[in-house]
This record gives C-alpha cells, sequence and structure tokens, in this order.
C-alpha cells in the first residue's frame, strides 16, 4: 500500500498563460463605483465570484449586482460564492440596487442572484421587483438578469421576463456529460427549458447563455451545445476559459488558446447567434452592454 510523505504537497495549481491577461482595478470610475455599492452594503458577483474582468468592466462603469445575498443553496463546484443556508431576503435591497444605478447613471445594469431554493418563488419576485425599481429612477437604463433555472417552474420565469427586461440570461455553464461533476443540483434540458420559457412568456425578450471552457469538453459537444441552444431560441452566446477560483474548485483541465476561441466563434456564428463573445477572459457580462446590437465580425 502507498503512503504519502507527511512532507508532500498538494500538486501545484497550473500556471496561467500569457494570453490571459486582464485590467488591473483602479481608475476614477472604478473608485466611485465600489465606495456606492459599499455605501448600500450590496453584493457584486464581479466580487464574490473573484472576476479577472473587475477592472475593465468598472472603469467603464459597468458592475454585475449579485441579488439576494451572498450565500447560495446550491453548490456548484466551479463557483466560489458561499454556500449554506442564507439570511432572509432585504426587503430594502430593490430600492438601493436602483439608487446606486441611479447614482451612477448607467446606460446598461447587469443583475444575477444566488440562487434561492428555501424561498416559496425561489425570488422571483425579488428579482422582479429590482427591475422594475430600476426602470422605475431610470426609464433609460437597459437591463439584463442572469437568472437561476428556478428548478423550471414556469411561473417564476414569467414573473422576471414580464418586467421592463432587456436581456434574460441563464447559463448552460458546460456540456451535458460534465454536469453531475461541475453543476449538482441543475439539469441541462433543464436549462434550456428556461431559455425557451422566455421566449415563450415574451417573444421579443433576448435570451443569452454561457459556457466555461477548459473542464474536459470536446468540440464535439460544445458544437452540439451550440445546437441545442439555438433549437431553444437563444440569442446570444458567451465562451470563456474557466479558471479555478481557489483550490476549493475544480482544477483547469486545459487552457484554451485564443485561436481555438475565434474558431468555436466562426462555428457558433452560422447557427443563428445574433452575437457571440468568444475569448480566454469573457465572462456572462463581458461587453454585455455591446451584446444587444448586432456586430460584425472581422
Amino acid at each position: 500500500m502507498e503512503t504519502v510523505s507527511a512532507t508532500a504537497q498538494p500538486p501545484a495549481r497550473p500556471r496561467i498563460p500569457a494570453w490571459i491577461r486582464t485590467r488591473p482595478a483602479g481608475g476614477e470610475r472604478y473608485l466611485q463605483l465600489r465606495t456606492a455599492r459599499q455605501g448600500f452594503q450590496l453584493h457584486t458577483v464581479c466580487e464574490e465570484a473573484r472576476c479577472p474582468n473587475i477592472g475593465e468592466c468598472w472603469s467603464h462603469g459597468t458592475a454585475t449586482f449579485m441579488l439576494m445575498g451572498d450565500t447560495c443553496t446550491r453548490r456548484c463546484n466551479f463557483c466560489s460564492v458561499t454556500h449554506g443556508q442564507p439570511d432572509p431576503l432585504d426587503p430594502q435591497e430593490p430600492a438601493s440596487v436602483a439608487e446606486v444605478i441611479a447614482a451612477m447613471q448607467l446606460d446598461y445594469a447587469v443583475l444575477t442572484s444566488v440562487n434561492r431554493d428555501d424561498l416559496p418563488d425561489q425570488g422571483a419576485n425579488h428579482i422582479a421587483t429590482t427591475i422594475e425599481a430600476i426602470q422605475h429612477r431610470l426609464p433609460a437604463c437597459s437591463i439584463e438578469m442572469l437568472i437561476p433555472d428556478f428548478r423550471g417552474v414556469a411561473e417564476c420565469v414569467q414573473r422576471v421576463v414580464t418586467t421592463p427586461l432587456r436581456v434574460l440570461a441563464h447559463n448552460l455553464e458546460t456540456v451535458p456529460r460534465l454536469y453531475r461533476q461541475v453543476r449538482p443540483g441543475a439539469v441541462y434540458e433543464r436549462s434550456l427549458r428556461v431559455l425557451a420559457m422566455a421566449k415563450e412568456f415574451r417573444p421579443d425578450i433576448i435570451t443569452k447563455s454561457g459556457l466555461m471552457l477548459g473542464l474536459s469538453e470536446t468540440r464535439e459537444e460544445l458544437l452540439q451545445v451550440f445546437g441545442d441552444l439555438r433549437q431553444h431560441g437563444c440569442d446570444i452566446l458567451t465562451l470563456g476559459q474557466y479558471l479555478q477560483p481557489s483550490p476549493d474548485q475544480l482544477p483547469v483541465q486545459a487552457f484554451i488558446t485564443p485561436q481555438e476561441f475565434a474558431e468555436l466563434r466562426n462555428a457558433a456564428l452560422p447557427l443563428g447567434f445574433r452575437h457571440v463573445e468568444s475569448g480566454p477572459i469573457v465572462r456572462t457580462s463581458y461587453h454585455a452592454w455591446q451584446h444587444v446590437e448586432p456586430l460584425q465580425y472581422p
């Protein structure tokens, strides 16, 4: 029987390639947004999920606010957001988020949330109330909401999409083969159905989904997912490199090169997506303000 030396060290985390470079956090707009967020004790997924693009996005004046607290009822193995029993909802949060966004005079606001399986409506009404509060305070602001799967409950999806929402996002995150490992508690077919339901309840809504690459998925599996998304009416696709947030999450299996990301974008576009954002540092909300307008690729 093999024994492990008392001095043995865990394997080193792989070195991040040179092509994965992000803008350092800083600048007047970044500091302004951070101060505004701290003043209202709000949570951003930019910080909770340790997003590599926080410097660029916050300097642009775009942040992704995380609703319903900082504790998730699920435990996805790629995510560093705290999991456990959440606190009760803050009834002042919708007004606080709207206040910050209005104070920043944002043209485009991105919202997301933790999963709240502990609530009867899984937080759908709280999300919808926040969207409505933003629209009331700043009517010119376009709003994107990255929703959980709501366990596929149609009434929850309907409550969110029948608001002044411009983009409804729900991420598949990975290919079906890896769901049990990457997204325990989620169901691939259920997530596809959530995207389809959004279109059924409001045909003019723009829908969006994202995938993380580098978890051992194959090109053939990705192409199948691209096709499934289009069959369920998904308009916008984002593809980015998975980066292990901490040693507690799944390790990176492969670093995808910029050329491979470009090839996948070119493979996805002919399927009919109105926009594909594909690159090593892409996240769901990366350049989100540009996704709603068709772009011409070189």
